[in-house]
């Protein structure tokens, strides 16, 4: 029997639930714990966080563990959602999942499972902490669909050192096959999306609920008015869907904004030279390894992801300078997005370690800069069309 206490952050998912089934498995002395951090009726009038503390009831008395709620709503409407809606103001997409680990989950929630005596805080995410000599290293999944080190990258070590990640050598479908085995009433529920805390909702109607948007003008890189749209903060870097666009050609994408005129720029096609850029700036750096940056060896090869689902990217981080870090990728990124997160990994003795990571400050001169500002006479090179 394993004498130490580990608190589970449990969700109402099935993930979390798996979680507190292996934990108790293990031999740990395992305590369930939900936090309400969102008080709202969802668009079909449902409190949905009432009905996923009912899972969480219905599986924790499933495995004869005891449980308690604890409330975050001021924390998160603070923390995480006034900023989450002064970023869409400024015009930016943030992400708020980012955000809801550094100061909610991995931080008031962590606090409190100590604060209750916990050894452990122990979450459903798909990671893994591995101890390497007096480090402890966030590592990759072994699921690479589901590998959610991306989320995590702000984790500080001194924290890590208190989090057990349960799920970290498995597969989804595992994950729904231990369910099954216990036959734990989330074994078939859907994995959440939407908002962090919030859920799935109609974004644009639950975003003008809490900002002013105007409409405005779609226009081609030439200057030339090709639509309206409904409010710069409804559109993102790269994005095809929901611009109402039509004519003949390729599909319109979003290739830059103009917050200042209140101007959504688009181009026809997915792989447009405005949409693609070989390096980028990034600050607020927060590495996991505190230490980390002292005596660095610059540049210095690494890979790195500027979104959840990319496979990552070799790339060089060539400077890190009063916060900022210079990072050139070997290849051309498509869709660099300012105020969006990148975050570096490096193989160590076959593993994935994510080393922490930034946001987004500048991108770089994108292909369709550079071929503009060639004469047109000279090859312009490798172009991301070819």
């Amino acid at each position: 029997m394993n004498n130490k206490t580990v608190i589970v952050g449990m969700s109402g998912g099935v993930d979390s639930s798996v979680a507190a089934a292996l934990l108790k498995e293990q031999g740990y002395r395992v305590i369930g714990l939900y936090m309400k951090n969102w008080e709202e009726l969802d668009e079909n009038g449902v409190c949905q966080s009432a009905k996923d503390y009912e899972d969480v009831i219905k599986v924790c008395e499933a495995l004869d563990i005891p449980y308690y709620s604890v409330e975050f709503v001021n924390e998160y409407r603070d923390n995480v959602f006034k900023y989450f809606l002064s970023e869409y103001e400024a015009g930016y997409t943030p992400n708020p999942d980012i955000l809801c680990n550094r100061e909610i989950k991995f931080k008031v929630f962590f606090e409190k499972a100590m604060e209750l005596g916990a050894d452990y805080l122990a979450t459903g995410h798909y990671c893994q902490h591995i101890e390497s000599g007096e480090r402890s290293l966030l590592v990759k999944g072994d699921d690479p669909r589901k590998d959610q080190t991306y989320f995590l990258y702000t984790m500080q070590e001194r924290i890590l050192k208190k989090v057990l990640f349960p799920l970290g050598h498995l597969e989804k479908t595992k994950v729904r096959e231990i369910a099954e085995k216990y036959n734990l009433a989330t074994k078939a529920k859907k994995d959440s999306t939407g908002i962090c805390f919030i859920g799935e909702r109609n974004f644009k109607n639950f975003l003008s609920q809490y900002i002013q948007v105007k409409t405005g003008d779609f226009e081609n890189l030439s200057g030339e008015v090709v639509g309206q749209h409904d409010g710069a903060a409804y559109y993102t870097i790269g994005q095809r869907k929901g611009l109402r666009l039509g004519g003949q050609g390729e599909p319109w994408f979003v290739v830059d904004k103009d917050i200042e005129r209140n101007i959504v720029i688009v181009e026809r096609g997915e792989r447009h030279s405005a949409l693609y850029a070989d390096e980028l700036w990034a600050n607020e750096l927060s590495f996991v390894q505190g230490d980390f940056i002292e005596g660095l060896e610059l540049p210095m090869r690494l890979k790195a992801k500027i979104r959840y689902r990319q496979p990552d990217q070799d790339c060089m981080l060539m400077s890190l300078t009063d916060g900022v870090a210079h990072v050139v990728f070997d290849q051309p990124q498509r869709a660099i997005t300012i105020r969006q997160s990148i975050v570096f990994y490096q193989e160590l003795s076959g593993q994935t370690v994510c080393l922490g990571g930034g946001m987004i400050s500048k991108r770089g001169v994108t292909y369709y800069e550079r071929e503009a500002a060639l004469p047109t006479e000279v090859d312009s090179g490798v172009s991301p069309h070819q």
